[in-house]
């Protein structure tokens, strides 16, 4: 039996709320990124991975709040706990890849392609994973093209989100960055939902898993906590928040020597002392 699938059920409350999840975790991903191009690579690994924990935070935050607003006809929607977390752990790792290849490699030509693909689907499937997870009397089935269109929504904003972490321009464009990520993903969440179809067998219940309702509370505890963590270490952080420093971090490089206290003096040929002239003596014998 076909039925009729809602996806607003508390009207805009829950696309609001989760477009707001997604902002808050790229905002706070894309400055730990930024943060890691300022330090020394001893540094880095600290900053990119909690980038990364704060993006994948967000975005499987999202989803699942974006989901309590999901709702089909003549049957109740239970979630696999195992699986739900699962797409929490997938999105955390892929994305991580994606923002270390851009940390180490550079936000521009190969790195940048290969980073925002792998981050892109790295979101898809926390999605679809997490869809995966429904229990329901019925069965789901997807629209391909729009599960295709849903995928590249989400690399390209994966994309350009990390293009715009490497540009490191202040708080105020890591803000702007943060809200067109947060649309664009949201947008990818949307464009999945619209390719599903329900086709429902019964109105029994599901045997297994939890409802949405039992799913909220670990939201608000765990990548809620972490988020709000995440950013009072922003907060804290002058150096994020007003931007980068005046001279990039001296690194040690084969063949060319480190400066300690960032500066290179060089010398003008003109200026060069000249050296007392000495009357030598000639080599070859003369004569007398």
């Amino acid at each position: 039996m076909h039925t009729t699938v809602h996806g607003f059920g508390y009207g805009l409350v829950t696309p609001l709320a989760a477009y707001l999840m997604a902002c808050l975790g790229g905002a706070l991903g894309l400055r730990c990124t930024a943060r890691a191009v300022l330090v020394t690579r001893s540094w880095r690994p600290g900053w990119l991975a909690l980038g990364s924990a704060a993006i994948g935070s967000g975005i499987w935050t999202m989803h699942f709040v974006a989901m309590m607003g999901f709702t089909i006809e003549h049957t109740p929607i239970r979630y696999d706990w195992l699986m739900t977390f699962a797409s929490l752990a997938v999105a955390v790792l892929m994305v991580g890849v994606g923002i270390f290849i851009v940390g180490y490699r550079g936000a521009s030509g190969t790195a940048l392609f290969t980073g925002g693909t792998i981050t892109g689907l790295g979101i898809a499937s926390m999605h679809y994973l997490g869809m995966a997870g429904m229990h329901l009397d019925g069965q789901l089935t997807y629209n391909t093209f729009t599960v295709a269109v849903s995928v590249v929504i989400a690399m390209a904003a994966a994309t350009a989100a990390l293009w715009a972490a490497g540009q490191v321009r202040g708080f105020l464009w890591s803000v702007g960055a943060a809200l067109i990520m947060g649309l664009a993903v949201t947008g990818m969440h949307y464009t999945g939902m619209a390719a599903v179809e329900v086709h429902v067998s019964g109105t029994a219940e599901p045997s297994t898993g939890g409802s949405p309702a039992e799913l909220l509370a670990p939201m608000l505890i765990g990548p809620l906590a972490f988020l709000l963590l995440a950013g009072v270490v922003v907060v804290l952080d002058p150096l994020m928040v007003m931007g980068g420093p005046t001279a990039a971090p001296v690194e040690w490089k084969p063949g060319i020597p480190a400066h300690t206290d960032g500066t290179r003096t060089t010398r003008h040929p003109a200026r060069r002392a000249r050296r007392p002239l000495v009357h030598r003596r000639p080599r070859t014998p003369q004569n007398r």
